[in-house]
């Protein structure tokens, strides 16, 4: 199974629509919020199961501000991340995720990427497609892919 999962996209597609035509063959779409009514443009293009959270920047919004869902073996929760303070560290998001007992957290937010993938709780931010805030300031996401196993592995990729 391969997941794209992405953030921050602020109603630009242009980046969004360059993954999407590279990685073709996704099996499901995770957006992790600051979407800015981009939703649907994002679920007319996208041809397989797609989740979106609100972000901050989501006035108005229908969508969820958190959801959990389980892919494969593993209980994922979503998270735009500001009400977890992840611009300051990821501690407040660790100590929730692991009172609901999740394998994996996945936030957005900080327009940087970060992965922490080792031990028993695996955090994601995939970064931003349209403003990102890391050296280089280059587009980011993550491919999430399982294995004929049902583990997972991490790719964080550039646009």
């Amino acid at each position: 199974m391969k997941i794209l999962i992405v953030s921050d996209t602020h109603g630009r597609h242009s980046n969004l629509d360059i993954v999407l035509e590279r990685e073709h063959d996704i099996d499901m779409l995770l957006h992790l919020g600051d979407v800015e009514n981009g939703e649907d443009y994002i679920e007319a293009v996208t041809k397989c199961p797609v989740y979106i959270i609100a972000g901050n920047n989501d006035y108005f919004s229908y969508l969820p501000t958190e959801r959990e869902i389980n892919i494969g073996k593993y209980k994922v929760f979503m998270t735009h991340g500001h009400g977890y303070y992840v611009s300051m560290d990821t501690k407040s998001l660790r100590r929730a995720a692991t009172a609901r007992g999740v394998d994996i957290v996945m936030f957005g937010h900080t327009h940087r990427p970060y992965l922490d993938v080792q031990g028993d709780l695996k955090v994601i931010n995939p970064g931003s497609l349209s403003y990102p805030r890391q050296e280089g300031r280059k587009g980011t996401y993550v491919v999430m892919e399982t294995n004929c196993t049902g583990e997972a592995c991490f790719d964080l990729r550039y646009v």
